[in-house]
């Protein structure tokens, strides 16, 4: 089974009596397609800007302009990513400043995609696989499977012929023991 097109998103909230409701039920309005490589899409799906996160009768997602890689500090935030089959050509410089995220970007033997965040993230691949590159190392992620990753240097690399999509869950962190 392959998703492709945007996600639906769900959100939930109170009237102005307190009274549980569905405030949206529709597509993501915040994807992000022409990043500098064919099929590489962002939708982002919600962030919240402070940890723990407010919950009030104010039904709207702090606003944000264009597309951020990491969380606001002291933030949470979810996107779907659409990893395309690897091709040449794509232009990873690019990508990196469209996602804002050119002090992300390391240069690395592995991959051109090799990125490090100051994060804690959650990776769940929903369909396809991606191989997950590490400075020593590799794994290859399925459908349902499910990646923790500590603020490491990475890249992803589709090896197959189908798109890969995965859910992303990043959390704001703070490097100790040296590893910033």
């Amino acid at each position: 089974m392959s998703f492709t097109g945007p996600v639906r998103r769900i959100i939930t909230g109170h009237d102005d009596g307190g009274t549980a409701i569905i405030v949206a039920d529709g597509p993501t309005s915040r994807i992000f397609d022409a990043l500098g490589e064919e099929g590489l899409v962002f939708q982002e799906i919600w962030h919240t800007t402070e940890t723990p996160a407010l919950i009030d009768r104010d039904r709207r997602e702090a606003e944000e302009p264009g597309l951020v890689l990491a969380p606001p500090t002291n933030g949470v935030r979810i996107r779907v990513l659409d990893i395309p089959p690897e091709a040449e050509g794509a232009d990873m410089d690019a990508v990196f400043e469209n996602i804002g995220a050119t002090d992300a970007k390391l240069e690395s033997d592995r991959h051109r995609s090799f990125h490090r965040t100051e994060t804690i993230d959650f990776g769940i691949v929903l369909s396809g696989e991606v191989v997950l590159l590490m400075d020593e190392g590799e794994a290859t992620v399925y459908p349902g499977d499910i990646v923790v990753q500590r603020g490491t240097n990475h890249g992803w690399m589709n090896r197959t012929e189908q798109p890969c999509r995965v859910a992303f869950i990043l959390i704001d962190g703070l490097y100790t023991d040296g590893l910033g």
